[in-house]
């Protein structure tokens, strides 16, 4: 299984905090038009985790969520097992939660 480049930028606020966090994530590679939303989506629902994932216009896939920080670790990590040959690099971000998602979804 190739590896992929995963670039993680977290906030300084959020470093050594036990607060919910929230995570976005852009997959590059060619991650569209595969069904990758679809199976970020079936993957999402069977972890504790609130959010979205959509298609961005110059070819990436946006995966936005929150919970607890093993939940979205766990998701990522299957999303990138299951996905793996068609993702040539993963960027994360860290941020404050802001709570505003009750589900996770598919947004178009």
């Amino acid at each position: 299984m190739p590896s992929h480049d995963i670039f993680l930028h977290m906030d300084q606020s959020t470093c050594g905090s036990s607060a919910s966090h929230r995570r976005l994530c852009h997959f590059r590679g060619r991650v569209q038009g595969i069904g990758f939303r679809y199976t970020v989506k079936n993957l999402a629902i069977q972890y504790n985790v609130q959010g979205y994932v959509k298609n961005l216009p110059d070819g990436r896939v946006e995966l936005v969520m929150e919970g607890p920080d093993s939940e979205m670790q766990a998701l990522i990590d299957e999303v990138n097992r299951k996905m793996n040959p068609y993702i040539a690099a993963i960027d994360l971000a860290e941020v404050p939660a802001t709570g505003e998602f009750a589900y996770f979804a598919i947004r178009h």
